[in-house]
């Protein structure tokens, strides 16, 4: 008897039956029928990965520089300088020392921030707001070059803020899709090299959040945002934030952390992102702000190690983490831990930051508007980069530089 061998069919392609024997009488005898053979449907095509090897090199021109931004970004000793807030956020730290919201104070506090001498030497990449990528110095020298001269490479927030996710729990989605890919291409022409999109969900089992749909939502908008930025030349920052709001423990932090990985990273290959030229701003695992358990720096290290090492690929040149939440003192104290305990030490991507709070809350009170001080402020700017470049190396140690370092940085979640 031959051998079976079976066929593949697929269900939604065919309704043919399987293929059978069938007797009909016949003047008292029986004759088998011929056998038919299945109709199969032909194989559809499989779609092109960026992960098939070659593709993203081969459909892509900008995939060499892409890989190599997202590289020296991520470079041993260096980290990124957040200064991204949108006008509306400006104005409210502007008003904690009493500057009016105007486009010439926004300009003064980031040329502050862009001219502070050797600032390069611990700081390879600076977020901007849109407004900040197309201004000037006041002698009119391009923030983009100032940057530049520093080998510091510019990049830009491209979403547009945060909206009510309609059918949830006071939880939301980000903005900003429409129009992006034309967006894209005249930041590029200006001098930005990578994007940065922020993503935003909170705990609370009360209200079943992170819910599904939040996470989809998310994820989803996240995804797409990578893929219309690599297609524009820009390296996507992929910024999934779990806020420290609530009263939930470090394990829970951890789980919904790396669920939220899991469903970033499926959405990533999904839409055809290459991992290798692009970059992640998670948040560390730490337990909400009122959770009355305590824990050590340590435990927030091995914890946010272990949720890394568990959600995020190795192809990623780097994590940099976002300091939202934390102190001065705490985001540069729990860097070094990531950089020196030995769970870290098998990572194939590298431990860095993307601290904005954690950078410039110090040096803005210290200035407040006073161009006098503003030496003073520069040099306390270039001191608290150091420090975080020495922890990311490691290496850091004695007093924090932040005047005020052990008090938290919390800001309230604002809507568009």
């Amino acid at each position: 008897m031959a051998a079976f061998v079976p066929v593949a069919v697929t269900p939604s392609l065919t309704r043919t039956a399987p293929a059978s024997v069938s007797a009909s009488r016949s003047y008292g005898s029986w004759t088998p029928r011929p056998v038919v053979a299945a109709r199969v449907a032909p194989a559809a095509a499989v779609p092109t990965m960026t992960f098939e090897a070659g593709v993203f090199e081969r459909t892509n021109p900008y995939a060499e520089e892409l890989k190599k931004t997202a590289n020296y970004i991520a470079r041993n000793g260096r980290g990124i300088m957040a200064s991204d807030e949108s006008n509306s956020t400006t104005g409210k730290r502007l008003a904690m020392v009493d500057l009016e919201n105007t486009e010439t104070n926004r300009r003064r506090w980031r040329e502050l921030l862009y001219t502070a001498p050797d600032l390069g030497k611990y700081i390879s990449g600076c977020i901007m707001f849109e407004e900040t990528l197309f201004q000037s110095t006041a002698d009119g020298k391009p923030f983009v070059d100032v940057l530049k001269e520093q080998g510091i490479v510019a990049g830009i927030k491209v979403d547009t803020g945060l909206t009510a996710l309609p059918r949830t729990k006071n939880e939301t989605a980000t903005t900003g899709l429409d129009g992006l890919p034309d967006r894209c291409a005249r930041y590029y022409k200006q001098g930005a090299r990578f994007a940065k999109w922020r993503a935003v969900m909170r705990i609370d089992k009360a209200d079943g959040a992170p819910s599904d749909a939040a996470i989809l939502e998310n994820t989803h908008a996240l995804a797409r945002y990578a893929q219309i930025s690599q297609a524009a030349g820009l390296v996507p920052i992929v910024e999934p934030e779990i806020l420290m709001d609530g009263d939930h423990d470090i394990e829970t932090t951890a789980y919904y952390t790396e669920r939220v990985l899991s469903f970033t990273f499926r959405a990533l290959n999904e839409y055809d992102v290459c991992l290798d030229a692009a970059l992640l701003k998670p948040n560390m695992v730490n337990p909400g702000n009122d959770c009355p358990t305590k824990v050590s720096a340590e435990e927030v290290a091995k914890y946010t190690i272990q949720t890394m090492m568990r959600g995020v690929p190795g192809a990623m040149p780097g994590i940099h983490f976002l300091s939202g939440g934390m102190s001065d003192a705490e985001a540069t104290a729990n860097l070094q831990l990531l950089n020196t305990l030995e769970e870290g030490k098998r990572a194939s991507f590298a431990w860095n930051f993307s601290y904005g709070r954690a950078l410039q809350i110090a040096v803005l009170k210290l200035w407040g508007g006073d161009d006098a001080k503003k030496d003073e402020a520069q040099a306390l700017l270039t001191k608290l980069a150091q420090a975080n470049s020495m922890a990311q190396q490691g290496k850091f140690s004695g007093e924090h530089p932040s005047p005020g370092g052990s008090a938290r940085n919390w800001q309230p979640l604002r809507l568009v």
